[in-house]
């Protein structure tokens, strides 16, 4: 099982990014897969989650209505699409996968994804005032 990162960058406040997690070994649409980030002092945070399996999708509050998080089975790859970013988004973002089959692990919860997530190496995100 393998996740890789990518789409990371530097970008002006106001900007936006597009961040793929594309995955082999595993079906992303099988799992619930998350977004986190992780700011230098910071712990890591959870951002979006999708669960195509679930029908189930979460934002945080500091990026609801500012990201969006998508799935394409055909690429196995899951999309993180940021617009009107800040300075507060600068982190290094992570995807992880887990889960099992059509139950929604998308609520806002983290413990599984650290128990027995399958994580990327990350992508840094750096959003420049």
């Amino acid at each position: 099982v393998q996740l890789v990162e990518s789409g990371g960058g530097l970008v002006q406040a106001g900007g936006s990014l597009r961040l793929s997690c594309a995955a082999s070994g595993l079906t992303l649409d099988d799992y619930a897969v998350a977004w986190f980030r992780q700011a230098p002092g910071k712990e890591r945070e959870e951002v979006s989650c999708i669960s195509v399996s679930a029908g189930s999708i979460y934002y945080s509050n500091s990026v609801k209505g500012r990201f969006t998080i998508s799935s394409d089975k055909f690429s196995n790859t899951v999309y993180l699409q940021m617009t009107s970013l800040n300075p507060e988004d600068t982190a290094v973002y992570y995807c992880v996968a887990t889960g099992n089959y059509g139950i929604d692990y998308c609520d806002g919860t983290v413990a599984s994804f650290f128990r027995s997530g399958s994580w990327g190496q990350g992508t840094q995100v750096t959003v420049s005032s």
